[in-house]
């Protein structure tokens, strides 16, 4: 009945117009002419404006990107559902179909790709001369603790007490130093990108900011360090959270992980225990979780664990916290700031006790563990301390070690050039610490290591965007910590770099050529 009424009204109003549907008056072969140019050019100029707005909304500086930016479109990167709600389902689907990736390298070529990969197959072989360990006879657990840091190392901020003795003490007897973050207070998928896939965002071009959401989706070849486990069921993902962020759950699968654990969809975390009145699942919970996974099977796997309980907001969620900040500086702490601040502590304080009861527990086991645990970034906190950008650098520098279980016969392992680094280098520095022999891949990361100890994107002292990486120079740490400049690289780590550049293209946005070589495969 509706419909037919529909099309009744339809025909009325045709009745009543006298143009019968042209868009102008007249029934000569001109004026029939002209409805059909103005008809066909109604369809085909919002065609062509959507068309090349798809393609430069994504790029930063482009028309496109301007149009979407006065429109209100406000990228909520982190959750594509959330992205939608926000900006509308179109905009969010538009600014996905077309990233700008990289800049191509000028000598790309399925030629010089074979010659990359005759140059680290070399240097994989020298490397592995000298070593006697397989990485994959071990199971490997990657922990990214979420906003996991140092309190007292913060500028102008002072601490009652220590937020993270028992992880100092483990520091301390391990391979271990800080890593080098793009992020302050968000940006986690993108340091665990780098963490699984050994690329840089400091190599990506300033309007990909999201590999997750803008990269991951369209790539016809995404290698990740777990598939060196060789089949799904040995790569495992837990994460005591939705698994719609970051379209992980989507993503996980492409990396080839068999289960990723959430509170949502298919696959549940089996412990979801919170804190008092925290909001988050524990961390004791999550190892809880994880253990289960490492002592389900004798096989050596590789897990990626992603905490949640310290993620922001931090009110007063604990009991009994005893943590006190105060400044430093003429300027006392806001009350907002001092409340997050403590909370963060007790929570890190948590955190520590965990970790050392998790690591404890794996140390029990009769099979081979080691454990890359690292913090993702800071919390997004400190606005004394973020209002001086000369803290730029204290403010994106976390704590991280490798560690391995009694059982592996690495324990107590120390590599050199540990101090500082960035969570593209951990899968090359685990190998080292394990003693294992390297693919050409980890033999080039384990080079590129040598020369610059961490490398990031520019950083800002606020919470993430998602409009664009800042504008600025590449961050470049040598071993001791020190900011290095591009220009003053020797030839060496010029031509390190140029290949870096060269493989993250071929594998992301190129022809992949690195494929069908073995460029990725261990020994």
């Amino acid at each position: 009945m509706a419909f037919a009424a529909f099309v009744a009204l339809f025909v009325f109003l045709n009745r009543l117009d006298a143009r019968h549907g042209r868009l102008f008056r007249g029934s000569d072969k001109q004026s029939r002419s002209v409805n059909a140019i103005a008809r066909l050019l109604l369809i085909l100029l919002p065609g062509l404006f959507f068309t090349l707005y798809s393609m430069q909304v994504s790029t930063v500086g482009s028309w496109a990107k301007g149009f979407a930016t006065v429109m209100g479109d406000k990228p909520s990167m982190w959750d594509s559902v959330y992205d939608a709600q926000r900006n509308g389902p179109l905009v969010a689907f538009t600014r996905q179909l077309n990233p700008k990736v990289m800049i191509k390298p000028e000598n790309y070529s399925e030629e010089t790709m074979k010659e990359v990969a005759a140059r680290y197959t070399k240097e994989a072989k020298k490397i592995n001369a000298d070593r006697s360990a397989n990485m994959t006879d071990s199971t490997v657990i990657y922990v990214l603790s979420e906003s996991f840091s140092d309190p007292s190392r913060v500028p102008g901020l002072k601490v009652n007490k220590d937020s993270m003795p028992k992880i100092r003490e483990i520091k301390q007897n391990t391979t271990s130093g800080l890593m080098l973050s793009s992020g302050y207070g968000g940006g986690t998928a993108n340091l665990e990108y780098m963490g699984l896939s050994g690329l840089s965002m400091a190599n990506f071009d300033s309007s990909l900011t999201s590999p997750y959401q803008q990269l991951v989706p369209s790539e016809h070849w995404t290698p990740t360090i777990n598939q060196m486990w060789g089949a799904s069921k040995n790569s495992i993902g837990l994460h005591p959270y939705e698994s719609s962020m970051y379209s992980r759950a989507t993503n996980y699968k492409k990396f080839g992980f068999s289960h990723f654990y959430t509170l949502t969809g298919l696959d549940v975390i089996s412990h979801q225990d919170k804190l008092d009145d925290s909001p988050y699942v524990s961390d004791e919970a999550t190892y809880k979780s994880t253990l289960e996974q490492v002592k389900k099977t004798k096989s050596n796997q590789f897990l990626q664990v992603i905490t949640m309980q310290n993620h922001m907001p931090y009110h007063k969620w604990y009991k009994h916290n005893d943590f006190k900040a105060t400044s430093t500086t003429d300027k006392p702490l806001k009350d907002d700031e001092q409340e997050s601040i403590e909370t963060y502590q007790k929570g890190a304080s948590l955190t520590d006790d965990a970790t050392a009861d998790f690591l404890a527990e794996l140390d029990k086991l009769g099979k081979p563990v080691t454990v890359v645990f690292y913090g993702d970034h800071l919390p997004g906190i400190y606005s004394s301390a973020s209002a001086d950008d000369g803290n730029s650098l204290a403010l994106h520098q976390t704590d991280y070690f490798i560690w391995s279980n009694k059982a592996s016969g690495t324990q107590g392992n120390k590599i050199g050039n540990a101090d500082y680094s960035s969570p593209n280098f951990f899968v090359a520095q685990a190998a080292e610490h394990m003693d294992a022999k390297v693919s050409p891949y980890l033999a080039f990361l384990t080079e590129m290591h040598s020369k610059i100890s961490a490398m990031e994107p520019p950083v800002v002292n606020n919470i993430q965007g998602w409009d664009r990486i800042p504008e600025g120079q590449n961050i470049y740490l040598n071993a001791k910590g020190e900011p290095m400049a591009e220009e003053d690289f020797d030839a060496e780590t010029k031509q390190l770099l140029a290949d870096y550049k060269l493989i993250q293209y071929d594998i992301t946005t190129g022809k992949n050529y690195l494929k069908d070589t073995s460029f990725m495969d261990l020994p």
